[in-house]
């Protein structure tokens, strides 16, 4: 007897061929839409067809050297296919309509019970696994092949299998079928609009929309953290925030967040704030907010950032403090670029720093990582001549890059629920965060790719900033450095290995569960994610993880006493500014509000 599947919901045929209707008139707004779309340097998108000549070539080697095992894995595949396809047909014919009794690897993108109950679609994602599993298996067999290439072939490889599941299809997602069924078409309707809504948007160009845009303010509801902008120049913004304790460290702290994002993921909320955190533990910070560039800054270098940036905020806050010697924070890029003003500060015998902090930065680029697809010539290439052409790197090029390290999660998942479900996105503060990238400046993208990422100059020859040769060697200052265990852009052991070849004496290791973001944003009141110690620097990144002692909640406590230690005396508390620096605007200021859009217009 077959096996009772899901009914079929009484459908209004007359409101879905309405519906119907409507999705084909969005069509022609569609068309409208991508013709807007600005041309796109091909290798932004792909490698460069030698990858490809070079593993057909490579795996043709395999086949004449080692025929027999090609031929194995061939047939294993197609064994595997043909004796799918025959016990689904001997279901059918036998007239038990049913999934076999083993489903299938669980898979969080065919988690709706069709995929495991429904012969049809059960028997196209097996077939899609299958299909998987032999693709994976063919890069992995290559052996006549330079690691940077197979690394790279194996992730653009990857990108296929994923691009191309079942799930991102309409005809082949049960899902998606359904909410269409039972909102009579209207769910297609809204996805159309979502779709459109999003070109529209960015000029033609596909930008998934992650976040409800309309449920956040910055400075409303999101960025609220009481303070004053006290300097501005034609690269940054200087927020001092305004104490909330009567007493404050007598050291002042400056953060250098990364200028690829906004500053307030370090203060999406109250509860979350790591900013309002530190002013409540009693010290006087200060936050660098950047401006999101456009194309008159395509000259703008690292050593821009370096003078006018870095440089002038330390020499802000010391003079507003009255201060000989301050304490800073560096996240990401800020930090990497932190360690080269660290290195120039040196080469001068300027100790206006006290001892620095360090987010998730890297400073060792000899392993790229999960980046090597990206970090070789003919993807570089392509970003120093669409840099070269617009005046900056525009944000959602990087914005892609980093999504397509996690495309099932922030690519094509979004992308179901957006355009195929017709869902609104989700009023999620981190992910409105995500979306609201900067550009880059022409001249600076391509002096890190090139000289930091692609040379490693910095840890190598050494790298030229503001007519000094700076290198890691010449960081001696005290140093914390917080690293996160999975996280997918700075790997905790890459941080771990840049910390390890700096000049300084007094080093302090952290590892935070979770990625890059979460294990920053860690506030001890959720009691979240924990993190790893250890005191002995000595070894490897391996040898290091061995040693270390788990601890339960965040590591900002952690820190905290580390600063103290290294922040003076209590004195009265500061209110923002000083007579020659008057507050200008309350925070978050008006750079932090500027979107790429608007920047590039």
């Amino acid at each position: 007897m077959a096996t009772e599947t899901n009914a079929v919901p009484e459908l209004n045929v007359a409101r879905l061929n309405e519906n119907l209707a409507k999705v084909e008139e969005l069509s022609q707004r569609l068309i409208n839409a991508m013709t807007q779309k600005k041309t796109v340097n091909p290798a932004l998108s792909g490698p460069s067809q030698d990858l490809y000549a070079k593993a057909v070539t490579a795996y043709w080697q395999e086949w004449l050297h080692n025929p027999a095992k090609v031929m194995e894995h061939q047939i294993e595949f197609w064994g595997q296919s043909v004796t799918h396809y025959l016990e689904a047909q001997q279901a059918l014919a036998s007239g038990r309509l049913r999934a076999p009794d083993d489903p299938g690897p669980s898979d969080k993108r065919f988690s709706n019970p069709l995929w495991d109950t429904h012969p049809y679609f059960n028997f196209i994602k097996q077939q899609y696994l299958i299909n998987s599993r032999a693709i994976e298996q063919a890069v992995a067999d290559i052996e006549d092949m330079e690691p940077t290439e197979k690394r790279r072939l194996k992730y653009f490889a990857r990108q296929i299998v994923d691009m191309m599941a079942p799930t991102n299809f309409l005809a082949t997602n049960p899902e998606a079928l359904e909410k269409a069924v039972e909102t009579e078409g209207e769910s297609l309707v809204r996805g159309m609009e979502n779709l459109i809504a999003d070109l529209e948007a960015n000029d033609g160009e596909l930008v998934v929309r992650l976040a409800d845009e309309s449920a956040f303010e910055i400075g409303g509801n999101i960025a609220t953290a009481d303070g004053e902008v006290i300097f501005r120049n034609r690269m940054m913004e200087v927020i001092q925030y305004s104490p909330t304790t009567e007493k404050v460290k007598e050291t002042p702290i400056v953060l250098f967040p990364p200028w690829i994002n906004k500053f307030y993921i370090l203060d999406l909320k109250e509860k979350n704030s790591f900013i309002r955190w530190v002013v409540d533990q009693g010290y006087t910070l200060f936050v660098v907010s950047w401006v999101n560039p456009d194309e008159s800054y395509r000259d703008v270098s690292l050593d821009d950032y370096v003078e006018e940036g870095f440089l002038t905020a330390i020499e802000t806050v010391k003079s507003v403090t009255g201060q000989d010697r301050i304490n800073a924070i560096g996240y990401c890029i800020a930090g990497t670029t932190l360690s080269l003003t660290l290195s120039l500060l040196k080469q001068r015998g300027d100790k206006s720093i006290k001892s620095a902090t360090f987010f998730t930065a890297l400073t060792d680029f000899s392993d790229q990582g999960e980046f090597t697809p990206f970090l070789q010539d003919d993807f570089v290439d392509g970003i120093e001549a669409e840099a070269e052409r617009e005046g900056v790197l525009r944000s959602f090029i990087m914005a892609r890059t980093f999504s397509f390290l996690r495309s099932n999660d922030l690519i094509y998942g979004p992308a179901i629920k957006s355009y195929m479900m017709g869902e609104t996105p989700p009023a999620f503060d981190l992910l409105y965060w995500n979306g609201d990238g900067a550009n880059l400046p022409a001249r600076m993208v391509v002096q890190y790719l090139r000289d930091l990422c692609q040379k490693n100059a910095f840890c190598e020859d050494g790298m030229e900033i503001l007519g000094e040769r700076v290198h890691v060697e010449d960081v001696d200052v005290p140093l914390c450095a917080i690293a996160c265990e999975t996280d997918h852009i700075a790997a905790w052991k890459d941080c771990y290995r840049g910390m390890s070849l700096t000049g300084s004496r007094q080093r302090t290791f952290i590892v935070s569960e979770s990625g890059h973001i979460a294990g920053i944003v860690n506030p001890p009141s959720k009691k979240k994610y924990g993190h790893y110690i250890n005191d002995d620097l000595t070894g490897t990144a391996d040898e290091w993880f061995e040693g270390a002692s788990y601890h339960e909640g965040s590591w900002w406590p952690v820190w905290e006493s580390w600063i103290a230690k290294r922040s003076g005396k209590w004195v009265e508390a500061r209110t923002p500014g000083d007579s020659r620096h008057p507050p200008i605007e309350p925070a978050p200021g008006s750079y932090v509000k500027v979107k790429a859009r608007q920047s590039e217009q």
